[in-house]
């Protein structure tokens, strides 16, 4: 008897993982991954067991107020880019990162897929998280707001007078900022006198990246000094710093730094195009990274991925398999 005949698939080119954040959540995100592919149901199903209760059922099903609350957003978006990643590796087993990276809660995810933190643990350190989170903002009230069309120094400004902080610097013509409802609510006053396209509130549950965060950073910090953390098996690059790092203990301190400083997220991106790789794919639901990567770095290509019909725009990765 003969062998039997084995597949290799074979990408011609470096690829980068892009995971994203809390705001990517939509009611039926990974219901036909979970359908149609045996690896991500297992994802799915196991993260159920972890959890005690069915985010499956709440990605695909909602509703939406319960899929936003910031509990079930951020276990919900690391299960289903989890998932993604899963289906594609199901069909394209040797693709491997050369660089991970997420945008907030996504560099949870990215650690997982660079094989530094376990699926299990990484669920049970973003459920910590999220509760933490959502218990800082009930004490605290606070917002986000999204300024388009005003440079960084002319939001920072923004904030200093409006007694706020910079949240997220998303793309150089879009900053976030955040604080307590009254700074945010002066704060687009302010950000649209000084000349911004836009000024808008965000539909959040509080205002993440700032220090009125500062308690669930503590609650955090704990619940990683209990986790076990490896060097990445690839390029990762932080979003409080915009920097490769790979050392485990300084990964652990930046995870829970991230809760009350900026997602330095123009820099992540200017970090990854200087490694040299141009093409990335953004695993999990929505198409949000691959908007900003091309206000950030226009020259990247990124594929987003995060339904069955998505595997048709692998296509451009020139994805081969022998026998």
């Amino acid at each position: 008897m003969g062998r039997k005949p084995y597949q290799v698939v074979i990408v011609d080119k470096p690829v980068g993982f892009l995971f994203p954040g809390q705001g990517a959540q939509f009611v039926g995100m990974g219901k036909d991954l979970f359908e149609q592919s045996p690896a991500a149901r297992k994802i799915y199903e196991q993260a159920d067991q972890v959890l005690g209760y069915s985010i499956s059922q709440i990605c695909f099903s909602g509703p939406d107020a319960e899929l936003t609350r910031t509990l079930y957003a951020q276990t919900g978006i690391l299960v289903t880019s989890l998932a993604a990643l899963a289906a594609v590796r199901e069909k394209f087993p040797t693709l491997q990162p050369v660089l991970a990276v997420g945008l907030s809660l996504g560099e949870f995810t990215a650690l997982v897929a660079a094989e530094a933190i376990s699926f299990e643990d990484a669920l049970r350190l973003v459920q910590v998280r999220a509760e933490a989170m959502e218990s800082a903002a009930r004490n605290t009230a606070g917002t986000m707001a999204s300024v388009m069309g005003l440079d960084l120094e002319g939001c920072k400004a923004v904030a200093q007078e409006a007694g706020c902080e910079v949240a997220n610097l998303n793309t150089p013509d879009q900053t976030v900022l955040s604080g307590t409802v009254v700074s945010i609510e002066k704060a687009c006053q302010i950000a649209e006198a000084k000349g911004a396209k836009r000024a808008m509130s965000l539909k959040v549950g509080g205002a993440f990246h700032s220090s009125l965060m500062g308690e669930a950073k503590v609650r955090l910090e704990a619940a990683l000094s209990k986790t076990v953390i490896r060097e990445p098996k690839c390029i990762f690059i932080p979003n409080v710093t915009g920097q490769k790092v790979s050392a485990p203990e300084e990964i652990r301190a930046l995870l829970a730094r991230q809760l009350t400083s900026s997602v330095q997220w123009v820099q992540t991106m200017t970090a990854a195009q200087q490694t040299g790789i141009t093409t990335y794919l953004e695993l999990g639901p929505g198409k949000i990274l691959k908007g900003l990567a091309r206000k950030c770095q226009p020259a990247l290509e990124v594929i987003s991925f995060g339904a069955i019909a998505d595997f048709k725009g692998l296509e451009s990765l020139h994805v081969s398999v022998t026998h």
